[in-house]
């Protein structure tokens, strides 16, 4: 068994004794269970960084908030192998999220403004610690071979993310093929006749559609992972606590406008 199948069984055991939902109806618990979880990984990442303690003891705090991202993903990937619909519909994200969505999810490149945006923010105000020489223990200070790694691996990305892009359009470009097209055609003379046919025929795309997000998530995560790992661990609280608070309260203001849309009958 290859170590990419043994994590997939791990994973999949994990979920088993987690009650991880296994049909895409549940994932919205689910959903609402892992914002609980990064809320409280929120909390003790602050603590964390308030704290100033030494490298080697955050290193452990980071690495259980990145298996928490990985769990999610896992989890996501169990509901995607049932239906694949939802995920680029969901219903557990507000209005405001899912008019960002790339992919069934975050783009990738994100992160990197994310990143770049808190440098800048904790660098200003600590620009003349870093004339003196005094190190800042945060993201103002990254030095010229994080940068490099950073840039490269922000290229690499850029590109993986326009190939993704590419096939998800090739995806939704094949809905009037040639042979949808035929089907429809069919259809509207005599719905009995092409009807399996159309049904087999939306099934390959939808396949096809799956690959596409398994594909993103995959980006996703090793973006994720690829950053930190470039990271010192106090450099990567930082950016994991800056990662956290941007979804949290996004998803919150999202949710609040869809809630204020539904109180007055019409959209925020």
């Amino acid at each position: 068994m290859s170590s990419a199948d043994e994590n997939q069984q791990r994973g999949e055991e994990t979920a088993a004794a987690r009650n991880e939902p296994r049909a895409p109806e549940h994932f919205a618990k689910f959903f609402e269970c892992w914002l609980a979880e990064q809320e409280r990984d929120l909390q003790v990442l602050r603590t964390a960084a308030a704290s100033a303690g030494e490298e080697l003891r955050l290193r452990p705090l980071v690495d259980r908030v990145l298996g928490h991202y990985e769990y999610y993903y896992c989890a996501k990937a169990a509901s995607v192998r049932r239906d694949v619909l939802p995920m680029f519909n969901p219903t557990w994200t507000s209005s405001t999220e899912n008019l960002f969505l790339w992919a069934g999810g975050w783009r990738p490149t994100m992160a990197f403004h994310l990143l770049y945006s808190k440098s800048g923010l904790q660098f200003e105000p600590r620009l003349l610690e870093l004339i003196v020489g005094n190190p800042t223990r945060d993201l103002a200070d990254m030095s010229p071979d994080q940068l490099e790694r950073i840039d490269g691996l922000h290229r690499l990305t850029v590109r993986l993310e326009k190939e993704i892009s590419e096939e998800e359009a090739q995806v939704q470009e094949s809905v009037a093929d040639a042979r949808m097209v035929e089907l429809t055609h069919a259809l509207a003379e005599s719905e009995e006749v092409e009807a399996d046919a159309m049904e087999q025929e939306m099934k390959r795309k939808r396949d096809r559609m799956n690959e596409v997000l398994q594909r993103a998530d995959q980006l996703r995560l090793e973006t994720l992972k690829g950053l930190v790992e470039i990271l010192n661990p106090v450099q990567a609280v930082h950016f994991l606590i800056a990662a956290a608070e941007l979804h949290l309260k996004v998803h919150e203001f999202g949710k609040s406008k869809d809630a204020a849309g539904d109180a007055t009958g019409r959209p925020e």
